[in-house]
């Protein structure tokens, strides 16, 4: 694929969009950047990449600059359904996702970790799994660093273990993973994609476009993810906690098993360190992934014992008074909320909302029933989630993340568990999920200190 001199158009100057105009710069390639934020919310960014030859247009996008462009490479924050994509697409201008740009440069091979919830986790491990069973393996995409940054110092032996988000494969053509899990299917980004069946489709494309001699890691449980093996051209590894699988992973009472031509046990449930039967589900991709690269029972034991999990995953924050304050600003689906209530036996007073992405809170009713002491609201889904919630536990609204804290002290008994799950997106009070969990874990810390008696 031939960049020099080529017009390409990035669309979105955030954390990708700055990694793909460095690369095209690079290679030679005439960039511009079509950014909706004013140039003033870009600060000094504007200067430094006019200075390294990028054309940046900000206050919005012009259809111009789209119509005007060789190739297409959208941020995987901006929808499909933006009308200046449209009319691209529709004038057959190419379009392509960072990945797929980066696929079709990168020396090595990708292990693409996909799924409604999950992921962050399931790719950190298998990452460290690969590390630690001495593969040179990296880790890359959604989690932090675009796959594109690497392509530069990327060997035919390295290994990119890949977190891939919907956003990520829509715009794929040529992308390959040697291993590619899909973790679970959900109601997610409706906010994005149109139809669920296209969120599904959308997420298909890891797995369909793998050759023979690749790997398929899938949810046995999960009746869509499962549905890919008739029509998966790779080997397929099943994982399962409630049957067994002819080759996979699975539980055999309370150990995880390793099924091949024979069974080997690689560890006891009680040996994870991270709550959850949905973290056993992540284990048993990440250990799978690991084992289709390489990497034996032993090491896979002592790599998954030795995980501490990830910031804003069911992260304990403190203990104030006798009640457990914990941080899961990741949940941003009703599915990881359910999972994150369902990892504590004790009451749950929930801190729940933020911006909606289209989901149906419904399905929280009869857990909370049975768990919520309270439910805590906060953000500009709150009067949905109260109108699917009412009756299934006390509700309260809080105007900022402080006082949902305060109120959830205030409701909770020693022994109670006040969780931030919040089933919503975080763009209406924060920057990100990762601000989010932050402010939490601060004003916790704050109503702590001031309970001792200190300010």
């Amino acid at each position: 694929m031939e960049l020099g001199g080529k017009r390409i158009l990035i669309v979105g100057l955030g954390k990708t969009g700055e990694a793909v105009a460095r690369f095209l710069l690079e290679r030679g390639g005439r960039v511009k950047v079509s950014e909706k934020r004013p140039a003033q919310d870009l600060g000094r960014a504007v200067r430094a990449w006019t200075e390294q030859g990028l054309t940046l247009e900000t206050g919005g996008h012009r259809l111009q600059s789209f119509l005007e462009a060789d190739l297409i490479v959208p941020s995987p924050g901006v929808p499909p359904l933006l009308a200046e994509l449209r009319v691209a697409r529709e004038r057959h201008i190419p379009i392509l996702s960072e990945i797929e740009l980066a696929f079709r440069f990168l020396k090595g091979s990708v292990a693409g970790i996909t799924g409604s919830c999950g992921k962050s986790t399931t790719a950190t491990l298998a990452h460290k799994i690969l590390r630690e069973a001495g593969q040179p393996a990296f880790l890359a995409g959604n989690i932090g660093t675009p796959l594109v940054s690497f392509v530069a110092r990327s060997r035919p032996h390295h290994i990119y273990v890949t977190e891939i988000s919907s956003f990520q494969l829509y715009y794929i053509e040529e992308f390959r993973a040697r291993v590619a899990a899909f973790l679970n299917i959900s109601l997610n980004h409706m906010d994005w994609h149109p139809t669920f069946e296209d969120y599904y489709g959308t997420k298909m494309k890891l797995i369909l476009g793998q050759r023979a001699g690749d790997t398929a890691v899938l949810n046995r449980d999960d009746p869509r993810v499962w549905a890919l093996k008739a029509k998966a051209a790779s080997g397929v590894l099943g994982f399962s906690r409630t049957r067994r699988v002819k080759r996979g992973a699975c539980l055999d009472g309370d150990r995880i098993v390793l099924v091949g031509e024979k069974s080997e046990p690689v560890m006891s449930t009680r040996q994870i360190p991270l709550p959850g039967l949905h973290n056993q589900e992540n284990v048993m991709a990440a250990v799978l992934v690991g084992w289709a690269l390489g990497a034996p029972p032993a090491s896979l034991r002592s790599s998954v014992r030795t995980f501490r999990g990830l910031e804003h995953r069911l992260e304990k924050v403190a203990v104030v008074r006798g009640v457990t304050f914990v941080n899961d600003s990741k949940a941003t689906t009703v599915q990881a909320a359910l999972k994150a209530v369902q990892s504590f036996k004790q009451r749950i007073v929930l801190i729940l909302g933020g911006r909606d992405k289209g989901d149906d809170f419904a399905p929280l009713r009869g857990l909370l029933k049975k768990q919520a002491r309270r439910v805590i609201l906060i953000g500009e889904a709150r009067d949905k989630i109260k109108a699917s919630l009412r009756g299934a536990a006390p509700l309260e609204e809080a105007g900022t993340m402080k006082e949902a804290v305060r109120l959830g002290f205030q409701a909770a008994s020693r022994g109670d568990v006040v969780l931030l799950a919040p089933a919503c997106a975080s763009f209406d009070m924060f920057r990100n999920f990762e601000d989010r969990g932050r402010v939490f874990k601060s004003d916790v810390r704050r109503l702590a200190r001031s309970l001792e008696g200190r300010s």
